[in-house]
């Protein structure tokens, strides 16, 4: 009698190219990630062009009329100027929010969504391991979110430059690196834990749940008193705690965000190369 054959035996002996899973990735998701720079360029734009009709001394006005402690929680300080207001609107607030929303939401749908799609099923059987498809889907998810930062940055620069705003180059560079972390980190979180549940609602909610509490955590530690350790634990206020686009880069809270992003990734490979996908 013949032994029976196992799925193993039935694979090529080949291996697939390097970069044959990116390149697969990017492809299939690259009208979601046109969509999502256009969104995102779009809120940037909109916010900055106002500057000039509140920006100032009107801000100013604006603001001696708020409580100082709205100010201080919202991080309004320097709003009057374009760094700030540049960083407080769109760093800060929507633009952030957005990058979030699509860094992670891929991170919870190229695994735990493949998986749950009965793709991935698909994919681990073709000769390619399971450490490739891993690192090659979340680099996938690092470069859609690389994409959108500089597009929105390059249209900052524009339209810096064309209302002579006072912002360099190098402020937006320091707050749009500050960004990819922020959603890199916090993608690669989601992507993670759906590598090890296999369930795209548990990566969303993980996630999810960590930057809610991370914006809750960095805007209550400074009206809290005694409550600076709340800003320390807050992946938000890694990345705006430094104001980017007035002070520049922030060495330890850039490295936190890279240090999250790295243990997330290695807890997720661990186990999702121990974990049986294969249904």
């Amino acid at each position: 009698m013949s032994a029976p054959t196992t799925a193993h035996a039935a694979r090529p002996t080949t291996t697939a190219p390097a970069g044959t899973v990116l390149r697969g990735v990017l492809h299939s998701g690259r009208r979601s990630t046109l969509l999502w720079t256009v969104a995102v360029c779009a809120v940037g734009a909109m916010y900055t062009a106002f500057y000039p009709s509140v920006g100032g001394a009107k801000m100013d006005v604006m603001l001696e009329a708020m409580p100082p402690e709205l100010i201080t929680a919202m991080g309004f300080e320097s709003i009057a100027t374009a760094g700030g207001y540049v960083q407080s609107t769109v760093y800060q607030l929507l633009g952030a929010i957005l990058v979030l929303v699509c860094a992670i939401g891929l991170g919870a749908r190229l695994l735990a969504g493949a998986e749950e799609d009965a793709v991935l099923e698909l994919e681990l059987t073709a000769p390619v391991s399971r450490t490739t498809v891993y690192v090659e889907r979340l680099a996938s998810l690092w470069l859609v979110v690389l994409v959108l930062v500089v597009a929105l940055t390059a249209v900052l620069v524009a339209l810096t430059g064309v209302m002579g705003m006072d912002l360099p180059v190098t402020s937006l560079a320091a707050g749009s690196l500050g960004l990819w972390l922020f959603g890199g980190a916090l993608g690669t979180l989601a992507y993670a834990v759906g590598a090890a549940t296999g369930r795209r609602a548990s990566a969303v909610g993980a996630a999810a749940g960590v930057a809610v509490l991370s914006y809750v955590l960095a805007y209550l530690g400074p009206l809290v008193e005694g409550g600076s350790w709340m800003e320390q634990l807050s992946p938000y206020h890694w990345y705006v705690g430094g104001d980017p686009l007035t002070e520049g880069v922030s060495a330890g809270g850039y490295g936190l965000l890279v240090a999250l992003a790295v243990v997330a990734a290695v807890v997720g490979v661990i186990a999702f190369r121990r974990r049986d996908v294969m249904v």
